[in-house]
């Protein structure tokens, strides 16, 4: 079986508004004429392949089309799309037995694409790429009054390619008649146009918008935001006589407790400088200054929920949070599950998404001798 392929690339793009026809605009280095060529040049059941080019670019073809790879013809096109085909088809080679016609907007086509629609249009006569609707679909005048709601499972949105045997195509293109695409002649002409599965990514590219959602395709670009965002946070605070010991707002019976403008609770702390460092909102002294006194003697669970109010309003949401405490005594293990409980509690997921351990020092340091306690902990945030 012979198959030539006509890349319908003759229009001048006026909707995107750029100084040249978009198909010529550069995409990750290379041109998005030459990206959907390619990827019909390199299909092994493709034969050759003809190019429609506006007019005054067809006596001079960029060199990419014409440097490497099976045959290639160049044709001028025609003031419709339909015209550009008609010019295109009438230079196929006479052993096609099968035409199949892709947007030259369209980079992104992938080889199993071309290869399902050509086997439809072998068996059926015509055959189009198309993806089914997923949204409700409502048909409505001019005045976008709506009439009538539409079957959505009999709903497909057309793409290219479009296959065709070359005597079906033929009879279509002989309509003369104005039509959107080739599959509309056919339809016309009564012959049976088959769907093939489609592809969500094999986008036209119509508008500016459109070239930026290629980018970032190609990963060209970064999103706005990242999805998913690291925190660090730190703490440390001596250990008097005097004083309650509270981590993670609870109380713990010990001779000592952690000094501090507020509670001082250490692993409230280092998990609020986390949560807001990945939010990137600062940190605890920023928000909360200990010069301040409305912030005496403050309940720490309270100060980390007003951090996760900050990280809330930046449309960011607890992954986990891992805690490290190190301190040589007391021994943490009784009280993890209900720190766990309460920074849950606050931070708005489960405990299972928080982690605590307790570390000592080796007796190194002012942690090793009893005078300290230091907290680590590590957020991972995701944008909702």
């Amino acid at each position: 079986m012979h198959v030539s392929a006509v890349i319908a690339a003759g229009g001048r793009g006026l909707r995107f508004g750029a100084a040249q026809p978009k198909q010529f605009l550069s995409l990750g280095g290379r041109s998005i004429l030459e990206r959907a060529v390619d990827v019909f040049r390199n299909c092994d059941i493709v034969d050759d392949l003809v190019v429609a080019l506006p007019h005054e670019m067809a006596a001079d073809p960029p060199a990419s089309l014409l440097a490497r790879g099976k045959p290639l013809e160049i044709v001028a096109g025609g003031e419709r799309r339909q015209d550009s085909v008609a010019h295109a088809f009438a230079r196929v080679s006479d052993r096609a037995d099968i035409v199949v016609i892709h947007d030259a907007a369209r980079p992104f086509v992938t080889d199993d694409t071309i290869r399902r629609t050509v086997a439809a249009a072998a068996e059926t006569g015509a055959a189009i790429a198309a993806i089914a609707a997923r949204d409700t679909v409502k048909r409505a005048g001019a005045n976008r009054i709506v009439s009538a709601t539409l079957p959505r499972e009999e709903i497909y949105l057309a793409q290219t390619p479009q296959a065709f045997r070359t005597s079906v195509l033929r009879e279509a293109l002989a309509l003369g008649v104005d039509a959107t695409d080739e599959a509309m002649l056919a339809e016309r002409a009564g012959h049976v146009v088959q769907i093939v599965e489609g592809d969500p990514r094999n986008m036209k590219i119509t508008t500016p918008e459109d070239l930026a959602t290629a980018e970032r395709l190609l990963g060209l670009t970064a999103p706005v935001a990242p999805a998913l965002r690291i925190g660090n946070g730190y703490d440390l605070h001596r250990l008097v006589e005097g004083r309650p010991l509270v981590l993670g707002g609870v109380t713990i019976p010990f001779d000592k407790g952690l000094l501090g403008h507020s509670d001082a609770d250490v692993i409230c702390h280092a998990v609020t400088d986390a949560i807001l460092g990945a939010a990137g909102a600062g940190d605890i002294g920023r928000h909360f200054p200990d010069h301040d006194p409305a912030w005496k003697g403050a309940n720490s669970l309270d100060l980390l929920r007003r951090a996760m109010a900050v990280v809330k309003s930046t449309g960011l949401s607890i992954v986990n949070v891992d805690v490290v405490v190190i301190a040589q005594k007391p021994k943490l293990v009784p009280y993890i599950d209900a720190i766990r409980t309460n920074l849950a509690a606050v931070l708005e997921c489960e405990a299972s998404q928080i982690s605590v351990k307790g570390k000592t020092n080796e007796g190194v340091d002012s942690m090793g001798a009893g005078e300290s306690i230091a907290v680590h902990a590590v957020a991972l945030l995701v944008r909702s």
